[in-house]
Formats: structure tokens, C-alpha cells, sequence
């Protein structure tokens, strides 16, 4: 071959070689233009492009007397667009001065230089999404708005803020464990009425497309969300903010009094099983707390409580009456080598009494000897007339967390030969509080056994979009004739039984006392000598018409007293007390001619408020304070004593006991600055009346439910 040929052969493998890797190019250049176009498009779109989900406004949870228990309030990122189109340098450097002051005077965080400085460095970086300030509340956020270069907007201006919410419990500790909460990690816990509707609560959440900038900051593209977010429903519960804190307060102090571990309340309404009030409260180093919901979660054993479902099984299942006789002997009675004692074996025990005495002196001898004889031959008959009254099943409340209840079957694990003594006070079975509370009240209620609820219904943005009904879970849980005998035996618990120091002369109580011994899975009922007791109380009331029903247990009071009558009694009377003196209907239900009720506490405050309110109320006034404004009030036995309460110019003001509204204007006319501690009436004021007065002065007031 010629040395031209050979030099136009390869010539021509070069080209043909070029030829070939063009085409290639060309086929991927077309591949990826047409085939893989939208593949590519989307990974360009998602590096630079996002959908951000926007959590909607999550819905408020009320009081039955629409008092809000729970909020989401609204709180706003503040950002800045240094490159916004339409913010030139000139208008900038300008306002940026008058900027700084503003921000500085706004947020009293920082100095105006370092605002200044800041803001004119993110300028020269050219960041478009300069943070200015986290936290910060709608009204700030409306005044941030009128500051120079803000008040220009976003594309002008570069004032850019981002939504988010809090949480907030307005009333604090306030049955805070039933209003619950939710937490946002995988696997995060749902707690009390905030996770049992959080479908409800939580709306639909928005979507918002957001830009990625240099430096990895995302920055909204439109002013307004692609998807706006829909507002959660409101959720209006049952409970009573007013009996609540009754509630409460009366538990508060029985178990400091007693230095208890914790204890729980709960009070119902008979006929529509609506939860009035419920509290928990746990001794965490010398203060008290909700922590646990004892009252839906802790199973124990009732002790004699559980007398009642027992005695009422006895009664449907044979031709016993409450008159009939039994006899307690000295006191003590042994099943093999199981011991069961009355509080009375110290004094020779009971002897003979009857049935219906048996119950309301709550002898434990009694119960075992007549369950024990009825249902040695046929135990399963005694289980079975229990399990009929729903004993044995779950309430399947709403809430989440809700104990098991336990009452074995002959041939289960640790049925024995003592099963039916011991059952039959109480031990050998595990109910929580309100699983007891709703069979007592199916009694109150002519036998009808209604779920316990906490939510009455569902609203959007002011309308009722869902309610919720009382729901039946027995119509009818044994005979009326059974029904009247059980009723007959609570009044006589109250009126001449165990908890004869619960009786009062405005109206009946009728409940049993309950006193058990707390088993440890460790220790069983011993660590070492010491013994820890459980104390309760459940009943209705007014026993000849119920309306409320209410148990209290409280868990290892110290005290050495530990008696259902004498522990968790006074709570259930103070909680009836105070519920009767406000509860009208109850009042009027009632021939009140010969009762004289107890004068309501009265704060000290405006004179001529207190005036209308006692008036309204027919509550004799004697006014020792004509002239003054301000005054003092007494209790006296049948009248309500006003003295007056000096107010000097100039001075700081006298304003223990009085509410937070009326303290609230008198120091604030004085020139004070107030904060605000707790609810109710003052307790203690940070600066001692009389003293002289220094306007813009910070006075601290600490009421006396903080």
C-alpha cells in the first residue's frame, strides 16, 4: 500500500471514529431529552425545589363551661430577604439605623448596634433569609410590621415571618394528665384527651413550596401556602373547671395532711356518666403533682369496696335477706391457714348481726362466712353473676392507658380454697378507681351502667359538628328489688356504719369506706413490719335522688390513720359540700326551711360589686364601712361583715385576700408594674402595704392556688 492511501485510511478511521462518537452523543442527547426527561426534571426540582408540610392550628379543648384547658398559640419566625428586588441600597443604608433602634426597643435583647451591625453584614453577604428573631408573639409581630424598611413588605422591604404554635395549659396543673398531651417522635406517647382526639385536634396539614438559597436555606417561594392548612376541631369536654378545682384542692390537702404517696378523685354525674372533675396527684419530693392518671390506670385491690358487687351477687342468687342473721363470733375466722379479722376482735368482734349490719360495719368475718357458705359447692356461680355485671371488663374509655380489671375463675392459676373469703372483701381481685366509681353509680342509677366519658362534643370554629352521647354498657345489672336492698345498706354505711362522720344535715350520702392492704409483687403485703394501706371512699349523692357520684383513694397516708372513713371520707364530704352550695337545683329539690347552709367564703375587694353579689344571693350584709370604697369581709354566723380597708394616695395598697381583678386595678392606679402568680385570692404581696410608692415598681402577687 502507497503512503497516501495508508494516510487517507487512517484519516478515514478518525473520522469515521468521530462520526460514531457524535452519533452517541447525539442518541444520548436525544435519550435524555425525551426518554429520561421527566426523571431529570424531577431530581433538578427536588435539589432545588420542596413541598414543606405546614401543621394545621390545632384545635383548643374546653371545659364544659367553655373554660379553655388547652391552646395552640400562635408564635412567628421573623426573617429577611437582603436581596429582595425592590430594597435598594439607598433605602437600605437610610433606615437601617432607625431599624436597628426599633428592634432593640421591641425585643430589649440586645443593644441597637449589634442589630445594626448585624443587619448591614447579612446585607453585604446578600442572604435571603437573614433570621432576626425566633419566638415572637402576634402583637409584637403587628408592631414589627410599622418598623422602616418592614413596613415596606416582603418584596420591597424583605420582611418575611413564618408561623409555628405552642402548646399552652392555661390552668396550669388543673387536671393535666386527663387533658394530656402528644409527642411528635417516632413512637412518641398519646396522653389523655389530646391523644385520644388527635385525629380531631390536628386538622389537615398544609403545603407550602420552598426554595433552596445558597448556604442550604430553604425560603418560601409564594407569599401564600400552595395548600392552606384546615384548623383542628375543638374538643368540649365534660369537665367543670369550678368542681375541678374543688376537687382538687380538697385532695391537695388530705394527702398533705396525711403525708400520702399520691391519690386520685373522680366525680361523675349519675345519669349521664359525664366526668365532672377527676384529679391525680403524686408526691414528687414534697409537692404534689399529676403525673400518672391513677384514677383510669392504677388496678388494686379494692378491699371492702368490692362488698357491694359481692353482697348484690349473693342477693340475686339466693333467698338471702339484709335481715337475716349471721354470726361474726369473736371477730376472727381462719380458711386453713388464712387468717380474716373484723376491726372489732379486740373487743370480742360483732356476735350475731344481720346482713344489712354486716355491710354497714363492714365486717370482713360476715362477707367470707356468707359468700363462703352460698358458693363453696358452685364458685363458678358466684363468678359468673359478677362477670354479668361487666365486673370483669374493660370500661374502653377513650382515654388510653386504661387498667385491666382482674377477678379470676375457679381453675385458673392461684384460685384456692380461701379464693371465695378473701373475694368477698375485696382481696384476690383488681379494679382501678373507676371501673368501682361506674358500678356504683349504675346503682345510684336504678341499675343502669353508663361508660364514664370526658368529651361531650366536637366543634369547628364555633358549631357543633359532632356530640356525644351517654353510652349503656347494662341496662340493668341485677333486680329492682336487689337494687333497693343495696341502697337501703349504703345510706345506713353513712348514717350509722362506718362512715357515720360523713353524715351532714342539708342531705344524704350514701357509699361504703374501703381500707386494704397494698400488695407488693416483692414483698407481698410486708416490707419487714411495715404495712402500707390504701384508703377509699365511693358513694352518690343525695341518696334519695342521686345526681353526682365520687370516689376517693388515697394511696399510703403516713400518719399512722389510715381508714377509708377518716382518709379519703373528708374528701368525698368537702367535695359534696361545696358541690351542693353552688349546685341550685339540688338546693331547690329539697324542703331548705329549716336548714341553715353554711355563708359562702367572700374575697375582699370593691364594696359596691360584693354588695350586688351578696344581695342577689339574699346574704345579709352589715356594712361597717360607710364612706369607703374598699372594704374587708367577716364571716359571722348568719351575715357577712364589711370593714373598711383604707386606701392612701401615694402608698402601695393592702390587697391580700382579694381576687386578682380588684388588686389588679388598685396597684395599678398606684403605678406598679403587677405580676401575677397562681389563681384565686392573694396570698402574699412582694412589697409591704404602707410602703411608699416608686412608679414603674415590679410588685409580685401569689395567690393562693398557684
Amino acid at each position: 500500500m502507497s503512503l497516501k492511501k495508508d494516510i487517507l485510511w487512517r484519516v478515514a478511521i478518525v473520522y469515521l471514529g468521530v462520526f460514531l462518537l457524535g452519533l452517541i452523543v447525539l442518541g444520548k442527547i436525544l435519550y435524555l431529552q425525551f426518554v429520561e426527561k421527566q426523571k431529570w426534571e424531577e431530581r433538578i426540582y427536588n435539589t432545588t425545589i420542596r413541598n414543606v408540610k405546614l401543621p394545621a392550628n390545632r384545635g383548643d379543648i374546653y371545659s364544659s363551661d367553655k373554660k379553655l384547658l388547652a391552646s395552640s398559640i400562635p408564635y412567628y419566625e421573623i426573617r429577611m430577604d437582603m436581596r429582595c428586588p425592590g430594597l435598594s441600597d439607598k433605602e437600605f443604608y437610610a433606615n437601617v439605623d432607625s431599624l436597628a433602634i426599633c428592634l432593640s426597643g421591641i425585643f430589649k435583647d440586645k443593644p441597637r448596634e449589634y442589630y445594626k451591625k448585624n443587619l448591614i453584614q447579612a446585607r453585604k453577604r446578600g442572604n435571603r433569609f437573614y433570621l432576626v428573631k425566633q419566638r415572637v408573639n402576634y402583637i409584637q409581630l403587628k408592631q414589627l410590621k410599622t418598623f422602616p424598611i418592614f413596613r415596606l413588605g416582603r418584596y420591597n422591604g424583605g420582611f418575611i415571618y413564618i408561623q409555628e404554635y405552642k402548646r399552652i395549659k392555661p390552668n396550669g396543673n388543673l387536671a393535666s394528665r386527663t387533658v394530656g398531651y402528644t409527642t411528635e417522635s417516632p413512637g412518641g406517647n398519646v396522653v389523655g384527651i389530646e391523644g385520644a382526639y388527635e385525629p380531631y385536634l390536628a386538622g389537615t396539614e398544609g403545603i407550602r413550596l420552598e426554595q433552596r438559597l445558597s448556604g442550604n436555606v430553604w425560603m418560601p417561594v409564594n407569599e401564600r401556602n400552595e395548600i392552606e392548612p384546615r384548623d383542628g376541631k375543638s374538643v368540649i369536654t365534660t369537665i367543670d373547671v369550678t368542681l375541678q378545682d374543688v376537687a382538687e384542692q380538697a385532695l391537695l390537702k388530705q394527702l398533705s395532711n396525711h403525708k400520702a404517696h399520691h391519690g386520685s378523685v373522680v366525680l361523675m354525674e349519675v345519669k349521664t356518666g359525664e366526668i365532672k372533675a377527676i384529679a391525680n396527684l403524686t408526691d414528687t419530693f414534697g409537692r404534689y403533682m399529676e403525673f400518672y392518671n391513677y384514677a383510669v390506670g392504677e388496678s388494686t385491690e379494692p378491699g371492702s369496696t368490692f362488698k357491694l358487687p359481692a353482697l348484690i351477687a349473693l342477693l340475686e342468687d339466693t333467698r338471702v335477706d339484709i335481715q337475716d342473721s349471721v354470726d361474726t363470733g369473736n371477730g376472727i375466722i381462719y380458711y386453713y391457714d388464712k387468717r380474716i379479722r373484723d376491726d372489732s376482735y379486740e373487743k370480742g368482734g360483732y356476735g350475731k348481726i344481720s346482713l344489712q349490719d354486716v355491710f354497714e360495719l363492714s365486717s370482713n368475718v360476715g362477707m367470707a362466712k356468707v359468700i363462703t357458705d352460698a358458693y363453696k359447692d358452685r364458685p363458678h356461680h358466684f363468678i359468673d353473676r359478677l362477670y354479668s355485671m361487666n365486673l370483669n371488663e374493660k370500661l374502653e374509655l377513650e382515654i388510653k392507658g386504661e387498667g385491666i380489671p382482674e377477678i379470676k375463675y375457679p381453675g385458673d392459676n392461684y384460685w384456692s380454697g380461701v379464693s371465695l373469703a378473701m373475694m368477698s372483701h375485696g382481696y384476690e381481685v383488681r379494679l382501678t378507681p373507676l371501673q368501682i366509681l361506674a358500678f356504683y353509680n349504675a346503682v345510684a342509677n336504678n341499675g343502669k351502667l353508663v361508660k364514664p366519658r370526658f368529651v361531650k362534643e366536637l366543634q369547628y370554629r364555633g358549631k357543633t359538628v359532632k356530640r356525644f352521647p351517654a353510652e349503656v354498657i347494662n341496662p340493668s345489672i341485677c333486680s329492682r328489688s336487689t337494687l333497693e336492698k343495696a341502697k337501703i345498706m349504703l345510706e345506713g354505711v353513712v348514717e350509722k356504719g362506718t362512715a357515720s362522720n360523713l353524715k351532714n344535715p342539708n342531705f344524704k350520702i350514701a357509699g361504703k369506706t374501703g381500707t386494704t392492704q397494698i400488695y407488693n409483687k416483692k414483698y407481698g403485703y410486708k416490707t419487714g413490719t411495715q404495712v402500707s394501706y390504701q384508703a377509699s371512699f365511693v358513694g352518690y349523692f343525695p341518696a334519695d335522688k342521686p345526681k353526682y357520684s365520687c370516689i376517693v383513694v388515697i394511696n399510703s397516708p403516713s400518719q399512722d390513720v389510715y381508714y377509708g372513713n377518716r382518709v379519703a371520707g373528708p374528701v368525698f364530704l368537702e367535695i359534696a359540700n361545696k358541690v351542693y352550695s353552688i349546685d341550685i337545683e339540688m338546693q331547690q329539690s329539697r324542703d331548705n326551711k329549716n336548714l341553715v347552709a353554711d355563708l359562702p367564703y367572700s374575697k375582699n375587694g370593691d364594696k359596691t360589686e360584693l354588695k350586688e353579689v351578696l344581695n342577689e344571693l339574699g346574704i345579709k350584709i352589715n356594712d361597717k364601712a360607710s364612706g369607703s370604697d374598699w372594704v374587708v369581709t367577716n364571716k359571722a354566723d348568719k351575715e357577712i361583715n364589711f370593714e373598711p380597708r383604707a386606701i392612701r394616695k401615694n402608698l402601695v395598697p393592702d390587697v391580700t385576700l382579694m381576687g386578682a381583678k380588684d388588686a389588679l386595678y388598685l396597684l395599678e392606679n398606684a403605678g406598679l408594674k403587677v405580676e401575677i402568680k397562681g389563681r384565686g385570692s392573694v396570698r402574699s404581696q412582694s412589697i409591704a402595704p404602707g410602703t411608699r410608692v416608686n412608679k414603674g415598681q415590679k410588685i409580685v402577687l401569689e395567690m393562693s392556688f398557684m
